[in-house]
């Protein structure tokens, strides 16, 4: 873990619900931008601790001058705790989505960005278009709950779009995600050869290029650091059960997708 400023936060929602969140920022200078995590299913395992990110929480702050904003969605646990309230299927997250984002308004932090991953996607193209925001990267977007409106709407705000889509994903894959995300000019869809749902073993591949689409001059990222580190705790994670990676959805034609 490189070093930052990190700091437990407490998200409040328009509903009257309190949101377990970090802020890590810079150790020594102001943050040239700022990513919001919107993290993968929380029934299937998703969490603000999912190992995407969480590295990009342990490393950005120190290789890429940036802040990380992660927050656990309504009844959602992990190391730092749980969230209030429950799981809403992609309804009341919408208050949440803008309780992480008035956070960062209100903290005055620069640049916003939207990172979501999975179920992230979704709440990130629904509740995501807020003025402050500058634009958004997706980590497998599933298309779930998300609308042909949904997308319409980032069309039309000509707000700038990356969705990164596993080459082998259980969901989405590059070719149907290119039609699809169609709707959407202004939309950069790449394929990434060899990726699966859950990123694992990519998360370098997945972290340049979040940092190449927000802050360019600082990819791609070094792989050493000759500085202090900390140890960061991942011991409730290291059965590697889904929740340490990311959290599956359920298959489209099962009957909980319905």
């Amino acid at each position: 873990m490189l070093p930052a400023r990190r700091e437990a936060i407490t998200l409040h929602t328009a509903d009257e619900l309190q949101l377990v969140g970090e802020l890590a920022l810079p150790q020594e200078r102001d943050p040239e931008a700022t990513l919001i995590m919107v993290h993968p299913l929380p029934t299937h395992g998703g969490m603000m601790d999912s190992h995407i990110f969480r590295k990009a929480a342990w490393r950005l702050p120190a290789l890429a001058n940036m802040a990380v904003l992660r927050f656990n969605t309504r009844g959602t646990s992990s190391q730092q705790g749980t969230s209030q309230g429950e799981f809403d299927n992609a309804r009341g997250e919408q208050f949440d989505v803008a309780a992480a984002i008035e956070y960062a308004e209100f903290a005055e932090l620069p640049r916003i960005w939207l990172v979501g991953w999975s179920f992230g996607t979704d709440l990130t193209l629904k509740y995501g278009l807020e003025p402050s925001v500058e634009g958004a990267i997706l980590l497998s977007p599933p298309l779930r709950y998300s609308t042909e409106e949904d997308l319409g709407r980032w069309n039309e705000a000509d707000k700038p779009l990356l969705a990164l889509i596993p080459e082998h994903d259980d969901y989405l894959q590059p070719a149907e995600a290119k039609e699809r995300f169609s709707i959407i000019e202004q939309a950069d869809v790449r394929g990434v050869e060899g990726g699966k749902h859950l990123w694992v073993g990519q998360a370098e591949t997945v972290l340049d290029a979040i940092v190449e689409r927000v802050l360019p001059q600082h990819a791609p990222l070094k792989r050493e650091w000759d500085g202090p580190m900390e140890r960061g705790d991942t011991s409730a994670y290291a059965n590697k059960t889904v929740a340490a990676f990311g959290g599956f959805l359920p298959k489209p034609d099962r009957d909980d997708d319905k």
